[in-house]
C-alpha cells in the first residue's frame, strides 16, 4: 500500500514537472515568435507610417491649393497692386514655402492688343505686372507695364493659361452651368514648384468671351482678368514627424538623390511628394538601433502578457500540485488514523473476547478468577469507552455543537485531583505543580479537564523511564489565566512542531511505533480555541517540552 501511495505520488510530481517544462517550452517559443511579430511590424511600419508623415506635412499645402488660391476669383478680376500686396503678404508669412508671387494684370478684349494673345476678335494681354516676396514682401517691383516702351515678352505660364483660356472658352456648353472641378482645372497650371491660377470668370461672363471668339461686338467690350504665379520652395515645406521613435531623420531631397552610402547600419523608405513638388520626395532614414529599440518597446507590453498569462498557469499548477500533495498527505493521515483506531479498538476488543471466552469455556470459576475478569472487562471497556467519547468530543468541539459551561474552579483543588488521577494510573510519574496570583476562576471544568489529561498522558508517555515528570504552573499575568506543563520528555524535533497540532499527524519515534489515533494535540488544539485561549509550544530534543496556555479570567 506505500509502494501504491509513493508511485503515485511520484506520477503527479512527474506529471507536473512534464507540464511545467512544457509550457515553459511554449513561453520561450511565444516569445521569440512574439519578438519576431514584432520587429515584421515595427518594419511594416516603416514603409508604411510616411504616408501619415507625408499627409500631416502637406495639409498647408492642401489648404494653400484648395482653399487661399480660389480667393482671387473672388475679385472678378478687379485685383490692383495694392489689393494685390495684402493678399500675397498674408500668404506668405503662412505659408512659408511659398517663395514669391508673380501678379499679371491683365484684360480681355474684342480687340487686339499690344504684346497679348490675339484669336480672330479676342485678345488677351497683361496691363501691369508686379512680383512679390523674396526680399521685402510688402512692397511690390513693377515688371512690365504696357505704358512703357519696353515690350513684354510673354513668359510660358502666360501662354500656355491664356490658351487653356480660348480653348476652354470655344468648347464650352453655354446651355450647361460647369462644374467647379472642370473650371478650376481649366483656369490653373500646375507645374514644377509653380502653381499658375487665372480668377475664374462668371458664366455670363464666360458667354461674351464665346461671342468675342466668333464676332466684332458693339461696342468693343473690355473685361478685367487676373493672374498669379505662386512660387513654391519644397525645402520650405514645415516636415511633422508623426512618429519621432521610429524615423530618426526625415528631409526632402531631389527625386533622383541617391544617398552613396549603403551601410547595413540603416535602413531608409521614401515617398514622393504631390503636385507641384513631384520632382522631390520625403527621404527617411534610421539606424537600426533607433529601430530596435521601438521593436523592443513594443515587444514588451506583448511579453509581459505573456509573462502574466505563464505566471498564472504557472501558479494554477503549484496550486494543483499542492492540492495533490495535500490530498495525498490527508490521505495518508486518514489510512494511518485508520489503522491506528482500528488497532486502539482492536486491542482492548481482543482482551474482551479472550476473557469472554475463558469464562465461557471454564467450568468454574474461583472468586479470584472473577474478579480478575471482571476487573479486565471493566478496564478494557472503558477504554472503548474513553476512546469513542475523545471522538465524539472531538468532533462536537470541531463543529461546535456544545455549550461552554462557566462554573466557578478552585485551581489548586482541580490540579490535585487531575495530579491524584494520573498518579494512580501510573506511580512512577512525578507531577509537581504551583499557582501564583489566584486561586479560583470561572471555566469549564469538564473542558479544562480533558486538556490536562491530555497534555499529562503526552508527558508521560513521551518520557524515558528515568524522567517521567511534570511540572504544572498556574499564574495570573496580566488579567489572563496561564498554564504551563513542563516536561522531562523526548522533545519534539524544530521541522515538527507546526506540524503536532494537526488532526490525525503522528511524529515517527521509538515511543509511537504502537501508534495512537493522532487527534490528543489537535483535540488540545481545538479545546483551547472554544474556549476562547491561545496554546503555543517550545521544545528541545532530548531536553524537553513546554506547552504554554492562555485563558481569560472570568470571576
Amino acid at each position: 500500500m506505500n509502494q501504491e501511495r509513493d508511485s503515485g505520488y511520484r506520477k503527479n510530481f512527474s506529471l507536473i514537472v512534464t507540464f511545467i517544462v512544457v509550457i515553459s517550452g511554449l513561453f520561450i517559443l511565444s516569445l521569440f515568435l512574439a519578438y519576431n511579430f514584432s520587429k515584421k511590424f515595427i518594419e511594416n511600419e516603416f514603409v508604411s507610417e510616411k504616408v501619415k508623415v507625408l499627409e500631416e506635412s502637406i495639409k498647408p499645402y492642401n489648404e494653400f491649393f484648395q482653399n487661399k488660391v480660389p480667393e482671387i476669383s473672388y475679385y472678378n478680376g478687379y485685383l490692383d497692386s495694392a489689393t494685390t500686396a495684402k493678399f500675397v503678404d498674408t500668404i506668405l508669412n503662412v505659408y512659408p514655402f511659398v517663395s514669391k508671387v508673380v501678379f499679371y494684370d491683365s484684360e480681355i478684349a474684342n480687340i487686339p492688343v499690344r504684346d497679348g494673345l490675339n484669336t480672330g476678335h479676342f485678345s488677351f494681354g497683361p496691363k501691369s505686372i508686379y512680383q512679390f516676396g523674396d526680399l521685402v514682401p510688402a512692397d511690390s517691383v513693377k515688371l512690365f507695364s504696357r505704358d512703357d516702351a519696353k515690350k513684354f515678352s510673354r513668359g510660358d505660364d502666360f501662354n500656355a493659361l491664356g490658351i487653356k483660356l480660348i480653348s476652354y472658352v470655344e468648347n464650352l456648353d453655354t446651355t450647361k452651368v460647369p462644374s467647379q472641378e472642370d473650371l478650376f482645372t481649366n483656369f490653373s497650371i500646375i507645374r514644377s514648384n509653380k502653381i499658375t491660377y487665372l480668377n475664374i470668370p462668371r458664366l455670363e461672363d464666360l458667354k461674351v468671351y464665346k461671342k468675342m471668339l466668333r464676332q466684332k461686338l458693339s461696342p468693343s467690350p473690355v473685361y478685367q482678368q487676373d493672374m498669379l504665379s505662386f512660387h513654391l520652395d519644397p525645402y520650405k515645406i514645415r516636415i511633422l514627424n508623426t512618429r519621432p521613435l521610429l524615423y530618426q531623420n526625415i528631409r526632402i531631397e531631389p527625386l533622383t538623390y541617391d544617398p552613396l552610402s549603403t551601410s547595413t547600419d540603416y535602413v531608409s523608405t521614401e515617398i514622393t511628394l504631390p503636385g507641384p513638388f513631384s520632382d522631390y520626395k520625403l527621404y527617411f532614414i534610421s539606424a537600426k538601433s533607433f529601430v530596435d529599440k521601438e521593436i523592443l518597446s513594443y515587444f514588451l507590453p506583448i511579453a509581459m502578457v505573456m509573462l502574466l498569462f505563464y505566471g498564472i498557469l504557472v501558479l494554477v499548477t503549484v496550486l494543483i500540485y499542492r492540492n495533490l500533495n495535500i490530498n495525498h498527505k490527508m490521505f495518508k493521515l486518514q489510512y494511518d488514523f485508520v489503522n491506528n483506531l482500528t488497532h486502539e479498538f482492536k486491542t482492548p476488543v481482543s482482551v474482551i473476547k479472550i476473557a469472554g471466552n475463558n469464562i465461557k469455556s471454564a467450568s468454574a470459576l474461583t472468586e479470584r478468577e472473577l474478579k480478575l475478569y471482571g476487573k479486565i472487562l471493566d478496564e478494557e471497556a472503558d477504554k472503548l469507552n474513553g476512546l469513542m467519547n475523545k471522538l465524539l468530543a472531538f468532533t462536537q468541539i470541531e463543529n461546535r455543537a456544545i455549550q461552554l459551561n462557566q462554573d466557578e474552579l478552585n485551581i489548586i483543588d482541580f490540579i490535585e485531583s487531575t495530579i491524584e488521577s494520573h498518579k494512580l494510573k501510573h506511580p512512577d510519574f512525578v507531577v509537581t505543580y504551583e499557582v501564583t496570583g489566584f486561586t479560583t476562576f470561572i471555566t469549564d471544568p469538564v473542558l479544562l479537564g480533558s486538556l490536562f489529561d491530555n497534555l499529562a498522558e503526552n508527558a508521560y508517555k513521551y518520557s524515558p523511564p528515568e524522567r517521567k515528570q511534570l511540572h504544572i504552573v498556574a499564574r495570573m499575568i496580566k488579567g489572563k489565566v496561564v498554564f504551563r506543563f513542563v516536561d522531562q520528555g523526548i522533545g519534539i524535533p524544530t521541522p515538527e512542531i507546526n506540524n503536532i497540532f494537526k488532526k490525525f499527524y503522528r511524529i515517527q519515534n521509538q515511543y509511537n511505533q504502537n501508534g495512537s489515533v493522532g487527534l490528543g494535540l489537535a483535540f488540545c488544539k481545538e479545546l483551547v480555541n472554544f474556549m476562547k485561549g491561545e496554546i503555543t509550544v517550545k521544545s528541545k530534543v532530548n531536553r524537553g517540552t513546554e506547552f504554554k496556555i492562555v485563558l481569560p479570567y472570568n470571576n
